[in-house]
């Protein structure tokens, strides 16, 4: 298995600026590619250029600007070319597929963050004085860069990334392990409901608080955001030094809500997984829920629009954003397959609206947000255990269903 670990560096200063060059020559050879794609496309001729024929021109780009594009590993400067050829692919796969085509974009300097490194020792090295008692990288043209390594690294680095955020600097590896032991069996199985006024209710009727990181992050953000607003948008070469302070407390704080996003992402799955050998949940899809409504022209008065609720539904939308389901989700189902557990996605329709004693199934079940009351049993218990336990129900199904 491959597994991922990401790492603070802390670079000398003149060491940042290196790691920022690094940057801005690497996206200077995408838009460079970027723009001889297009342009070569846009030609009477059509022509199309690939990436095995924009690799076999990095020898004569090295030596044409050797203080520059020079300096750095030719295996980055490859990564950077397959990123981009990536993008097509990207592009030409939803154009088939009658998706919104999103043609790849020309990168601006303070929008191209990372740099990868194919190869292990190829550029970089990982841990490059082992005899140090403080870990450090090596990264070409750049030198031995101090680390936080803050747990160990298990198995064979593969590859290796530089990431900037903000103004700290990141390492990223990844490194092939065997496949790791699966904890022991519990015999317990859960189903859970996802929701807004709990971040999820399992069929135990055991509710996780809804942190709402960012409704949280609100009275901090606001004043921040209206700071920057009022600053007014201009090139990040151009800006004064109030302007950079109000962008970076902005950029911080949304940082901020994102690490405490993720830590109780991985906080709440990791609890779920130790405690249950299977785990269902709803098969949402959270890309459509948070969709705004198509808006309702007026018949009567060409130009106007009649009300359809947009309001309402943008507040859902944040919500189910600050929720975080579809990283949690992702995050699940990881450590599932590490820890060896099961883990299955089962229809949503009517788990809400389904009597688990009689199987009666109608939205009159359900006349709040919280309480469920069976109209044909009487059933009567809080909706989302309701939901969780159906989902349970249903992710039992399709185990028992599915071949051996």
């Amino acid at each position: 298995m491959i597994f991922a670990y990401k790492f603070l560096m802390r670079p000398t200063v003149s060491q940042q600026a290196a790691l920022g060059e690094m940057l801005r020559d690497h996206c200077s050879l995408y838009n460079g590619a970027l723009a001889e794609r297009r342009n070569a496309y846009r030609h009477a001729s059509k022509t199309s250029i690939k990436y095995g024929q924009q690799s076999a021109q990095l020898k004569d780009i090295r030596a044409f600007d050797p203080e520059r594009q020079g300096r750095w590993s030719f295996s980055s400067q490859q990564a950077t070319l397959r990123r981009l050829d990536k993008a097509f692919a990207a592009f030409f796969r939803r154009v088939k597929s009658g998706d919104k085509p999103g043609y790849p974009r020309f990168r601006g300097v303070n929008w191209f963050d990372t740099v990868d490194f194919p190869k292990d020792k190829d550029g970089c090295r990982w841990d490059s004085t082992p005899h140090d008692p403080v870990t450090r990288v090596r990264f070409q043209g750049v030198g031995y860069v101090k680390v936080n390594q803050h747990r160990p690294v298990l198995g064979k680095v593969k590859t290796l990334s530089v990431k900037r955020e903000g103004k700290r600097w990141y390492v990223v590896l990844t490194a092939e392990q065997a496949q790791p032991e699966p904890l022991p069996a519990t015999g317990s199985v859960v189903g859970i409901d996802m929701g807004i006024a709990s971040f999820l209710t399992t069929s135990n009727g055991e509710h996780v608080e809804n942190p709402r990181h960012a409704r949280k992050a609100a009275a901090q953000l606001e004043p921040a955001q209206h700071k920057l607003s009022r600053l007014g948008r201009v090139r990040r070469e151009e800006r004064t030094a109030n302007h950079q302070r109000a962008v970076q407390r902005v950029a911080d704080l949304h940082r901020k809500v994102r690490r405490q996003r993720l830590d109780h992402a991985h906080k709440t799955a990791l609890a779920l997984v130790r405690d249950h050998d299977l785990i269902a949940h709803e098969d949402l899809k959270i890309r459509n829920m948070v969709k705004a409504p198509t808006p309702r022209p007026d018949p009567e008065t060409p130009g106007s629009f009649l009300p359809n609720g947009s309001a309402a539904k943008a507040g859902l939308n944040h919500s189910i954003s600050d929720a975080g389901w579809g990283v949690f989700l992702t995050i699940l189902h990881a450590k599932a397959e590490s820890a060896g557990r099961n883990v299955i996605a089962v229809d949503p329709r009517n788990t809400s609206r389904t009597c688990p004693e009689c199987g009666h199934v109608s939205a009159e079940n359900r006349p709040t947000q919280e309480k469920f009351h069976c109209v044909s049993c009487g059933h009567l218990a809080h909706a989302d255990t309701v939901g969780a336990l159906n989902v349970l129900r249903a992710g039992l199904v399709r185990r028992e269903a599915a071949p051996a």
